[in-house]
Order: structure tokens, then C-alpha cells, then sequence
């Protein structure tokens, strides 16, 4: 982690503050991949002998001695250049972008469905109008179904199937969709707009 003079691309040593700067990178890091599963570890770069030292960290469970094992683990990685460390922020980085897209996806798909079993048609059309690729008739029959069970206060089968659908449709426009914000979507209709039927015609 030494740095490189841009003029004379000699190397020269990095200060004390720079030092622990990159000391509590490394640590972070070290921390961030110790609260990991197996399974993300296994999709992100990591060089093999430092995936059983992440995995020793993990299981301990006092709060001084996963300190003092995390500080090992640290400093285990600290013998790697950033250009080893770097792959696995970035992918880290990724994973949580990834993650927070599709809490959105998941928030929106929710939204939808509730504005759909209260409004019926009226969202119903909102929502053709925005997707007009979507089926209109299976749309249709399970809002019908999420109503008919809510109504009933029946298992919610079709309720699920309603938010499989919507979570379907909004994958399929992901690049369209992924900046869309809960808020966008849980908007009410007015008050003194009746919702309308869902036998209407559309």
C-alpha cells in the first residue's frame, strides 16, 4: 500500500495518518466480511486463506474477542495491495446497490397491489397505462381474486399472485424502473373519487 511519486514513479512511503487511515479501511473490510453467509463469500473475489479466518471471526461471539479476532483478520489482509482488496469493495458496493434496487422493486410491487385491490379498474388502467405490455385480463381476474379473498378474510392466494405478478412485471422493466421510489407508486386516490367496478370494461 505504498504510494508512487507520479513524476518519478519512484515509491515512497506513506505518512503515519495515511498509515492508520488505511489500517481502518482494512478493518472495515475485515468487518463487513466477517457479518457475510457462505454463500455471499462465495461470489465475491477473495483469496482462499483468508476465507477460513473470515469464517473463525464470524463465530465467535463475545464482543472482545471477535474484536481482537477481527484485528487478526485485519491484519492478515493488510499483506494484500488494494489491487486485491479493491475487487472485493467494489463487488460489496455492487451487492448493496443491487440490494437496496430490489427492496424498491419489492416496496413498489407492494404499493401497487394494495392502490389495485382498493381501486380496482381505475389503478388497474394507471397501471396499463404506464406497462401496456401487461395482461390486462389476468391482471384483471386477480384483482378480482384479491379482493374477493380480502373481502372474505380468506387465506390470500391470489393476493400473492397479484404481488407475483406486479414483482414480475416491474423485473421485466428493471432499467426503467430501478430509480423509482416507493413514494411514487403509494399515492391515493381522492377522496371523493369512488373507487370503480371491476366488472366495468376496460
Amino acid at each position: 500500500m505504498r504510494g508512487r511519486d507520479p513524476d518519478s514513479g519512484e515509491f515512497f512511503a506513506p505518512s503515519r495518518s495515511e498509515l492508520r487511515r488505511q489500517a481502518l479501511a482494512v478493518f472495515d473490510l475485515a468487518e463487513r466480511l466477517a457479518g457475510l453467509s457462505d454463500a455471499q463469500l462465495a461470489t465475491l473475489p477473495i483469496p482462499d486463506d483468508l476465507l477460513d479466518p473470515i469464517r473463525h471471526a464470524r463465530s465467535i461471539g463475545s464482543h472482545i474477542a471477535r474484536k481482537r479476532e477481527l484485528q487478526h483478520l485485519a491484519k492478515l489482509m493488510r499483506r494484500y495491495d488494494d489491487s486485491d482488496l479493491d475487487p472485493i469493495r467494489a463487488a460489496l458496493t455492487h451487492d448493496a446497490r443491487v440490494g437496496r434496487v430490489e427492496t424498491a422493486r419489492l416496496h413498489r410491487a407492494e404499493a401497487w397491489r394494495e392502490r389495485l385491490i382498493e381501486h380496482g379498474d381505475v389503478a388497474l388502467a394507471e397501471l396499463v397505462a404506464e406497462h401496456p405490455e401487461l395482461d390486462r385480463q389476468a391482471f384483471r381476474a386477480a384483482i378480482r381474486k384479491a379482493r374477493a379473498e380480502r373481502s372474505a378474510d380468506t387465506p390470500p392466494h391470489g393476493q400473492r399472485d397479484l404481488f407475483r405478478r406486479l414483482r414480475h412485471l416491474f423485473e421485466t422493466n428493471a432499467d426503467g424502473d430501478a430509480s423509482a421510489s416507493e413514494s411514487d407508486w403509494s399515492v391515493e386516490q381522492d377522496d371523493d373519487q369512488p373507487p370503480e367496478s371491476d366488472h366495468r370494461n376496460a
